[in-house]
């Protein structure tokens, strides 16, 4: 098959999705695919859509993520021209020529479910989860409000916020919290506040990411995160960080954090996990793969955090690991994955 690997873009997690696009297409050629890489946003630059593309050498500046989320506003800047499409020049015109789109896509701009509405209204199949579904996946408050009634989820409050609001938001409230933007992955924004004055430096800084917050109540106990392989959940897998809790840095830099898979914990705390990451996927009506995230208390009781439906595939990404675990190679997942969407997107999911 003809593969088009979609990766980078104009997200926050575009070095994420690079490295995850790096591993994937070089699976798929190995899988006898003729699979090319493309940063969707900078696209061809300056050359044309041809077959040769499919057969060209993966940049080794793809190949590495840095400690630090990209400034998104230099991206943008380092693009010729003034398009304001998310699609650099080519892009689509590849995807066209393409049997399959391989969405290496994470966060914003290639998870929420707009470049999977962009290819559906082209005819052209991609991987992953359906454009609603997607959609409804990366915005964490929505999520939690459509599984609130079917999985413990601890208790939030949304608020779209100015600098103004600041001292009336830290003066109401009850920590501790945990501080997330509505709409992001990879942990990045994401702090725990234990003080007033932490809470207040997390408000300050997210609002340079839109100051639309989820402001959840903090629940300690194990993080441990299951995934999702055509509808049926893989071995937990727990992450204990070395330090702090599993942020962008501790998430990415190999050795930050200690990964246990399957998790050391009783046979009935791992099927509740299994159980209610099936629940969510179900509900928000995923396909194909997915991870959902959980902190479980020492009483064993799993509490749903949030759902990924393009997770990480790079070098220390997790669902690769829970795949291993019970014996699928990483070649073995992404054909999987290529075969599995084919037949969600012919279904119409």
């Amino acid at each position: 098959m003809k593969i088009v690997v979609l990766a980078g873009g104009l997200s926050p997690e575009r070095n994420v999705s690079l490295s995850t696009g790096t591993m994937v297409t070089e699976a798929l050629r190995a899988l006898g695919h003729r699979a090319g890489l493309i940063d969707m946003f900078f696209g061809l630059g300056e050359g044309r859509a041809e077959e040769s593309f499919f057969d060209a050498p993966v940049p080794e500046s793809f190949k590495k993520i840095s400690r630090e989320a990209p400034d998104l506003a230099q991206v943008r800047a380092s693009r010729p021209g003034t398009s304001k499409s998310m699609f650099g020049p080519g892009v689509l015109e590849l995807c066209q020529m393409a049997d399959l789109v391989f969405l290496a896509l994470h966060g914003t701009c290639g998870e929420d479910g707009k470049v999977q509405a962009a290819l559906e209204l082209m005819g052209i199949p991609y991987t992953g989860a359906g454009y609603l579904s997607s959609a409804i996946a990366m915005d964490k408050d929505l999520t939690k409000r459509m599984v609130a009634d079917v999985v413990n989820t601890p208790g939030w409050k949304t608020v779209d916020y100015t600098a103004d609001d600041i001292d009336s938001l830290v003066e109401h409230a009850r920590l501790p919290l945990v501080v997330k933007p509505v709409a992001s992955g990879s942990s990045i924004g994401v702090s725990i506040a234990h003080t007033a004055e932490e809470l207040r430096k997390s408000l300050t800084d997210g609002l340079a990411m839109g100051g639309r917050t989820v402001l959840e109540e903090y629940v300690k106990g194990r993080e441990i995160q299951v995934g999702i392989l055509e509808g049926k959940a893989l071995p937990s897998i727990e992450i204990i960080p070395r330090e702090g809790f599993y942020d962008y840095a501790n998430k990415y830099q190999p050795g930050a954090a200690l990964e246990v898979c399957p998790s050391e914990i009783p046979a009935e705390w791992e099927e509740k996990l299994r159980s209610a990451a099936l629940r969510v996927y179900e509900t928000l009506g995923l396909s194909v793969y997915s991870r959902a995230d959980f902190i479980v208390t020492a009483d064993g009781q799993p509490w749903f955090l949030e759902i990924n439906t393009l997770p990480g595939m790079t070098p220390t990404s997790l669902l690769p690991q829970e795949a291993a675990a019970v014996g699928i190679s990483y070649n073995e997942l992404c054909q999987r994955i290529v075969e599995a969407s084919l037949e969600a997107r012919a279904q119409g999911k």
